[in-house]
């Protein structure tokens, strides 16, 4: 180890790395706001601008990956120091006995509330990733060579007509039990399901492998109808998995980005949820606005007054686009765009 590596505290390090990873999620904020704005926005167009950028997103390779190192390592690491900085952090705009020199000074008021805006986000942020990536995420479900996605969601008036614009079967309970009686009144074609194995087995050779054979158009309607078969029943257990209440349905789709996208409309029908995210929103706006500001001044990019009296302006307008574009999908998706 030189003298100049010796020399640099570790904690400065990590402060440096915490500030990095900071950025990184300013810019994913950005992106994830752009995205979710389009469920509302009139240039969504009923949501096709949400669902095709989600479904880019879905459809990338090794989706999971990029989820993991793009996304959760960067908020681990963030929350991870942002946690340990708020439990040494004192604020130092509010009131005092003169004993410590508090001063209602801007940016000691925006300190104060960068440390506010962390505790909101921590919870926030793993309700939202717990409710949006794990609890409602969509469930795929193969049925043969198709692949369709499914979510719960609670029927009102309107959603007959989205779903229709949208491409979205609906299941009640009831018609979940009708597909089961139609599905058991074709148990006779279990038949063709083994014969179908006997055919595999056969043009399967244990040492070489798949045996060259002529096309048979009988084998081919035998593997197809069984196929057929084998993928209804499997959507069929996969809609019987759902225990519907009165009220309640069950939407399929073969569009990641429309299963996403009825999700997102269910739960911006509740006052609650509207009221929880907006203040989420707003934490998040700025403290990410906020926090852009401080980096530039941390990493020495505005030293001088007048550079940071530019980029204080740039900090406020960004944060108001991102505002518009958070609020407007919180406040639009249902109420202005998806209503009916």
């Amino acid at each position: 180890m030189t003298a100049a590596t010796a020399a640099i505290p570790k904690a400065f390090i990590w402060r440096r790395l915490h500030s990095l990873m900071g950025l990184w999620l300013v810019l994913f904020l950005c992106e994830h706001l752009l995205t979710n704005s389009q469920a509302a926005l009139w240039l969504g167009d009923n949501g096709k601008g949400f669902v095709d950028m989600v479904n880019a997103i879905h459809n990338l390779p090794y989706l999971q990956v990029i989820e993991l190192s793009l996304l959760g390592v960067p908020f681990l690491i963030h929350m991870f120091w942002g946690v340990r900085y708020l439990m040494t952090a004192k604020s130092n705009s509010g009131r005092t006995d003169g004993s410590s020199p508090h001063m209602p000074l801007r940016r000691n008021r925006a300190y104060t509330w960068q440390r506010i805006t962390s505790w909101i986000l921590l919870v926030c942020i793993i309700g939202h990733v717990a409710k949006f990536r794990f609890l409602e995420y969509p469930d795929k479900i193969q049925m043969g060579a198709e692949t369709f996605y499914a979510v719960k969601v609670t029927v009102d008036p309107g959603l007959y007509t989205v779903a229709d614009r949208l491409g979205v079967s609906l299941y009640d309970s009831g018609m979940i039990a009708n597909e089961r009686t139609a599905l058991d009144a074709r148990k006779s074609e279990l038949a063709l399901v083994e014969v179908a194995k006997g055919l595999k087995e056969e043009t399967l050779d244990p040492l070489t492998g798949p045996v060259p054979q002529n096309f048979n158009n009988q084998k081919a309607i035998i593997l197809s109808s069984a196929q057929n078969y084998l993928g209804k029943a499997a959507f069929v257990k996969a809609l019987e998995k759902y225990h519907l209440s009165s009220g309640e349905a069950v939407a399929t789709t073969k569009e990641f980005g429309s299963a996403s996208l009825l999700t997102v409309r269910d739960t911006f029908k509740s006052p609650i949820y509207i009221g929880l995210y907006t203040i989420f929103v707003l934490a998040a706006v700025f403290h990410a606005c906020n926090g852009f500001w401080t980096f530039l001044l941390t990493w020495g990019w505005v030293m001088k007054m007048a550079a940071q009296r530019a980029w204080t302006t740039v900090s406020f307008v960004l944060m108001a686009v991102l505002l518009f574009l958070g609020l407007a999908a919180i406040w639009g998706t249902y109420w202005i765009n998806l209503r009916y």
